[in-house]
This record gives C-alpha cells, structure tokens and sequence, in this order.
C-alpha cells in the first residue's frame, strides 16, 4: 500500500513577489546574456529563491519536485532568444505530475497524467473502456469540468487504434495524457503573500479523486517511475 502523503505546511514561502513578475516582463524586453548577467542577482533573489521555498515545502504532499532552469536548449530552434520568460516547477508521484507556470500577466496550475508513455495510454484506455472504471472517470472528469478547470491531453483526432470511434467515452480515447489545469488571469493579490501557499495547493486537491484514479488504474510509466524529475 502506498505510504500516506504529509500536508504541505508553508513557512518559508511566503508567496511570490511583485518583483518576480517585473523581472520576467523586463526579461522578454531584454532578452540577451549582457541583460541578464547584468541583473541575475534579482534573478536568484525574486523568481529562483521562492520557487525553491515553494517546491521544498510542498514536496511532502506533491511528491519529487524540480525547478526548471530558465536557460532555453536553443539548439534546434529558430528563436535563439536564451532565457525563458516564465518561471516553471514541477513535482511527480505514483505517474502524476503538478506543474506550476509564472509569466508576468498570468499563472495556472496543471496536474494529471501528462505525456503518458506507451505502456501507460494501454493501461488508460482499457480503463477507460471498462464499464465500471469509465463511468467513473467520465464521472470526476465532469466534476472539475463543473468547477471550472480545464480538461488536456487530447491530441488524436479519433479513437486510439484498436477501440471503436462511437465509444461513449470516445473523447478519452482521443487522448495520450490527462490534465486538468486552472488559470488565473490577471494575477490575483493573494499570490504575493502567505496565502498564496495554501491557495496554490487547493487546485492540486481539487484534483485528488481524477489523480487517485490514474494512480490506481495507469500508475508511473514501466520505463522509469520518475520521467520529468530526477533524483
């Protein structure tokens, strides 16, 4: 049985300052290394040092978390622009993901099964075909609908090969991951204080029933138990 996951208890973290979001708009104006050596000091004060006080204080409850460096691979891109404007974490457990995205006028949060491999979308569809465990699905899918969030991970444009197109749960078989995310635009005042911690981690809980059934009927891909963060 899996071990019980420990609630986030926020102390360090005291939410993302203002100064976060003025750093990245600068940045997509000055997008150069000059600019950027220039200012890294706000850099690791302003946008590297809360996200790591967010991802460390969260990861008792989210599981392996990373934050994603803001240096772009520009090898086999056109945009040679070097730096990311947006501020990006993520934690993985039992082959779920929670992401989080900070760009100067908006933020969201996604969590689900994201970029299933090929041993986990075979698990997924025969769930989802399966009377019991689809119904259930459609079921907590409609749910976060209702509440909001958005639904992702559809990028077939019909049925996966081997299932019938006129399923009446055809739209999951459409897909090769499942998300939910929410978007907050513009950003909202609790973000840069205390609250923005517990705030933060309601859309992961909002998410918990469509997570517990991903991690018992599709569960971390045979390849690897963590794909997006490494130890």
């Amino acid at each position: 049985m899996a071990s019980r996951r420990r609630r986030a208890r926020f102390q360090d973290f005291q939410g993302f300052p203002k100064q976060l979001f003025s750093f990245l708009r600068r940045l997509k104006k000055n997008n150069e290394r000059e600019w950027f050596q220039a200012h890294k000091g706000e850099y690791e004060a302003h946008v590297k040092a809360p996200l790591e006080a967010f991802v460390r204080e969260a990861e008792p409850e989210l599981g392996m978390g990373k934050v994603f460096r803001i240096y772009r691979d520009v090898r086999f891109s056109k945009d040679k622009s070097p730096y990311k404007t947006a501020a990006t974490a993520v934690f993985e457990s039992r082959g779920c993901v929670y992401y989080l995205h900070l760009d100067p006028g908006s933020f969201f949060t996604a969590t689900g099964s994201y970029q299933m491999s090929k041993d986990q979308r075979q698990r997924f569809y025969e769930a989802v075909v399966d009377g019991r465990k689809g119904t259930k699905l459609d079921s907590i899918v409609g749910e976060m609908e209702g509440a909001g969030y958005e639904v992702g991970g559809e990028e077939l444009k019909t049925a996966a090969r081997g299932y019938p197109k006129d399923h009446e749960r055809a739209r999951f078989l459409r897909h090769k991951g499942l998300t939910v995310s929410m978007t907050w635009k513009p950003l909202p005042a609790w973000l840069h204080g205390p609250e923005a911690g517990p705030k933060l981690m309601e859309s992961y809980r909002d998410a918990r029933p469509l997570n517990a059934w991903l991690e018992k009927h599709v569960g971390p891909s045979e390849e690897s138990r963590h794909r997006f963060v490494k130890s």
